[in-house]
């Protein structure tokens, strides 16, 4: 039986139900059951005892946690994601509006891992028995060790105060204005035909895009020299030396689209996680992205806008595995069949 991607989507589509919905009832009673009250957060410290029941009644909080969850529920499923406590405004908008930063952040971070990651990895093989190795081998574990919040107080220090290379606030010069077509900066100047905003932009998007692929690149680095290891023990390598083929060419023509495979898993698992990772660094360089808005929601203990968040990042962490399925699949016909 062959599947093909089509089948992979489907099936995914049949498991993300569930799982949203185990995400969803978790993150709602868990966020209940915290000591915390959202609406002493939200309302003046003179308010009344009875000012703060009449909003309690009004936002459904004097319900019990299963009717609370079940009319939240219902409004999901009308595309109402209920108002923010904090900002008075729809949940749906508030994300919709920040979402396009956080995903063009982590785009140009993912590429810049993948394109770091395989090009040194690639070169840790080529040095393989050579103190270049050894040297690239413990500057991997270096560059492992340090989360990516680090890296991206470290780069404003060094690149962005040190030397004055590069901005660290904001996601474009204060002085230029892009009219909004999608949210996405880089594709809005494009648009516009601005190409003064569109290189501010790439300038504000490559310290925390680059805090970011640190994170990545060591790992791609070491698994896929691990990788290339085991492929370079295969028959059609030795076959390929016997036909006269130079080691650069058998190296990126052959090996290293097969050694790609274990990458491949490992870029969708870490995609996930650089999703979650964009938190602290859009408060760094204050991009206003959805990890942003998470950390200002969780600060204000802000119910709706924290549920409605934390089904965004379940949704997009779904959709990578997803495309890395189908990646994979299409990588490797043998996994084609069932």
């Amino acid at each position: 039986m062959i599947e093909s991607g089509f089948g992979i989507v489907y099936r995914r589509c049949l498991v993300a139900v569930p799982t949203l919905l185990v995400v969803s009832v978790l993150v709602f009673v868990v966020l209940r059951l915290l000591p915390a009250d959202p609406l002493a957060m939200s309302l003046p410290p003179n308010a009344t005892q009875a000012e703060m029941e009449e909003m309690r009644h009004d936002m459904g909080f004097d319900r019990p946690i299963p009717v609370q969850y079940a009319i939240w529920l219902g409004q999901i499923g009308r595309g109402d994601f209920g108002t923010s406590i904090q900002f008075r405004r729809s949940v749906s908008d508030l994300i919709l509006a920040a979402l396009p930063t956080t995903l063009e952040l982590v785009a140009v971070g993912l590429t810049l891992g993948i394109l770091l990651g395989i090009g040194c990895g690639v070169l840790m093989f080529a040095w393989r028995g050579t103190a270049k190795e050894q040297i690239a081998d413990l500057g991997s574990v270096v560059v492992m060790s340090i989360p990516e919040f680090l890296w991206a107080i470290l780069l404003i220090l060094g690149l962005g105060v040190g030397v004055r290379m590069l901005p660290f606030i904001g996601r474009i010069d204060a002085q230029m204005t892009v009219p909004t077509t999608t949210g996405f900066l880089l594709i809005d100047t494009l648009i516009a035909g601005n190409l003064p905003a569109f290189l501010s932009v790439l300038e504000h998007l490559a310290l925390p895009a680059f805090s970011l692929a640190l994170g990545l690149t060591p790992l791609i680095m070491r698994v896929l020299r691990s990788s290339l290891f085991d492929t370079y023990v295969e028959d059609y390598i030795a076959l390929a030396r016997l036909r006269g083929l130079s080691e650069r060419r058998i190296l990126l023509r052959h090996a290293l689209k097969n050694a790609a495979l274990p990458t491949v898993s490992l870029i969708g698992v870490q995609a996930g996680f650089m999703f979650g990772g964009t938190l602290l660094v859009e408060v760094i360089y204050t991009f206003p992205g959805i990890g942003n808005l998470m950390v200002q929601a969780l600060r204000n203990h802000d119910l709706p806008l924290i549920q409605g968040i934390a089904l965004v990042y379940c949704v997009i962490v779904l959709v990578l595995n997803t495309v890395v399925e189908v990646a994979y699949l299409r990588l490797n016909p043998k996994l084609r069949k069932a």
